[in-house]
């Protein structure tokens, strides 16, 4: 769930720009402990130039990072309701807004069961834990392990909670909702279901990425690119 600057993704593809990821800022998730968690969405947001939309609105299109491909989708209801708890889900995990940080956080929603909440939540996640498998298999899967001991903040008495300023600050946030069960006799389960999360990750994976690659090269051709410099991937700063 990444790109929220003023832009329109979609718009930009049609215009043939050139869009360029930004760097990833490392956070530590004891950097946060201190804070509120207002205050520490806000600190968030400005250390990884999360901009407010103009106006209130966010863009019709995102772009999603799909392995070396940023594929523009549509900026779906779910998304703009969800997004302050999935950055405070970066916050409490430490996982970082790179590729395999979207990753490990999106396998570690699917673990609190964000995709019993909502399918498209859990769609979102498909298809940021496809690039992360690829990249880091292991990361992944313990980011997953993580999440089937913790408890994620979409459920409704989770956001009312953090609504009402329950929790003092982002310590108490994760004291009670952070790895706050140990693993159980169902863990062999929830390994199928693991299984079943990354097949279906490919199959999406594939989905979103042939279209993008065709689109890429019909826009490579009209800019008279070499084969090789279509086929190359491109330099990424926003690996972790």
């Amino acid at each position: 769930m990444q790109n929220r600057k003023n832009n329109d993704i979609g718009q930009n593809y049609i215009n043939n720009r050139l869009i360029e990821p930004m760097p990833i800022m490392a956070h530590k998730a004891e950097d946060f402990d201190h804070l509120s968690i207002p205050d520490a969405i806000q600190l968030f947001n400005h250390m990884h130039n999360f901009e407010n939309f103009p106006d209130n609105r966010p863009p019709k299109f995102i772009g999603v990072y799909t392995g070396c491909l940023i594929v523009p989708l549509p900026n779906v209801e779910v998304r703009p309701k969800y997004i302050k708890f999935h950055d405070l889900h970066h916050i409490m995990t430490g996982y970082s807004v790179g590729r395999i940080g979207e990753g490990q956080v999106s396998a570690w929603e699917l673990g609190t069961g964000s995709a019993y909440k909502s399918l498209l939540l859990g769609f979102m996640n498909l298809i940021a834990i496809s690039t992360g498998f690829f990249l880091k298999p292991k990361a992944i899967w313990h980011a997953y392990v993580r999440g089937t001991q913790s408890r994620n903040m979409y459920w409704n008495s989770q956001r009312q909670a953090i609504q009402n300023n329950d929790y003092l600050n982002i310590a108490e946030l994760k004291k009670i909702n952070l790895e706050y069960q140990k693993p159980n006799l169902w863990l062999g389960i929830r390994v199928v279901e693991f299984a079943v999360y990354i097949l279906l990750a490919m199959i999406v994976h594939f989905i979103l990425v042939i279209p993008a690659l065709i689109l890429r090269v019909i826009v490579d051709i009209g800019l008279k690119k070499p084969l090789i410099l279509m086929i190359k991937p491109p330099k990424r700063p926003d690996l972790y």
